[in-house]
């Protein structure tokens, strides 16, 4: 098996960011190869596009590629296909299909402009003050604001919290993160959250000893003395923080190897799920859109 990464060439009449997307989400699927991305962007015009296809053509010569392409104009579009076709490079349409399904629903045909921006809508604003709301209230430094909170992350120091915290907002959920420290009070407001909002979270001490290790010698070896930074006393720490945890009625996960998007997807199932269990619901942002749970008739009464 060769050992040089395989070329995956993406032709775009705008930025190629979407392609780029879904190629790399693909690609985790052949964890054992290496590839390469290639941009041939703003291909709009017959030059431009036959300039990105002769590349394409050259590199075959060389060694295996594939084509992946996001073209409005279906001219454009039949170009690329025909051409893959004739030199036999296998080629992915991420653009054409999804317009004729548009077309099919809506009645209306699409306007092929190549570049038209994606504009700006709700979403992206409820996002923003999402993420604004989880900076502002890192490491629970207004503790006034944690009753106002979509979900409340609760651990100890480099467990996660603050990553998750600011790709939640990214989500556009308004999220929280309290630090949970032996020996310091967690601010009374933690106490006045709604319980199924609010998620532990916890670490593999060997783990979290080697994270708090790197965090130590950029700081010039500060922690090394109150235990920060020490095995023993961080298993410790964690059977504390479990203490606080279990008075909080709150469930936990471990994150340690949890990619951040998998953690996050089971925060917001564990949240929505309780808040249903107690009538209660987790606001949906604009643009996030979760199945439906299928229905069935209460109990009759016995």
């Amino acid at each position: 098996m060769s050992a040089e990464p395989l070329e995956i060439h993406i032709i775009a009449d705008s930025t190629g960011e979407t392609a780029a997307r879904i190629a790399r989400a693909a690609i985790t699927q052949f964890p054992t190869r290496q590839f390469s991305l290639i941009r041939h962007r703003k291909a709009s015009t017959t030059r431009s596009l036959m300039q990105a296809l002769e590349n394409v053509k050259e590199r075959a010569a060389v060694g295996p590629v594939a084509v992946f392409y996001t073209l409005v104009n279906e001219e454009s579009g039949e170009l690329v296909r025909a051409f893959c076709q004739d030199i036999e490079v296998p080629y992915a349409d991420l653009m054409t299909q999804a317009m004729h399904a548009l077309e099919q629903i809506t009645g209306l045909e699409a306007d092929e402009v190549p570049m038209r921006p994606l504009g700006v809508e709700a979403e992206y604003f409820v996002r923003m003050a999402a993420i604004d709301f989880a900076v502002r209230n890192d490491d629970g430094s207004l503790p006034a604001m944690l009753r106002e909170c979509d979900i409340c992350l609760v651990g100890p120091s480099r467990s996660g919290k603050t990553p998750l915290s600011i790709y939640l907002g990214y989500l556009g959920y308004k999220a929280v993160n309290v630090p949970l420290v032996p020996g310091i009070d967690p601010p009374k407001e933690l106490w006045e959250v709604d319980k199924w909002r609010v998620v532990g979270l916890t670490m593999d001490a060997e783990r979290l000893l080697k994270i708090r290790g790197e965090r130590v010698k950029g700081l010039g070896g500060f922690g090394t003395k109150d235990g920060y930074a020490d095995l023993v006393k961080i298993y410790d720490e964690l059977d504390e923080i479990g203490k606080v945890q279990r008075r909080l009625g709150c469930p936990i996960i471990d994150t340690t190897g949890v990619a951040i998007e998998e953690a996050a997807g089971r925060i917001i199932e564990m949240v929505d799920d309780r808040a249903r269990k107690l009538g209660q619901r987790l606001r949906r942002p604009p643009g996030v859109v979760r199945p439906a749970q299928n229905w069935a008739p209460p109990p009759a009464n016995g």
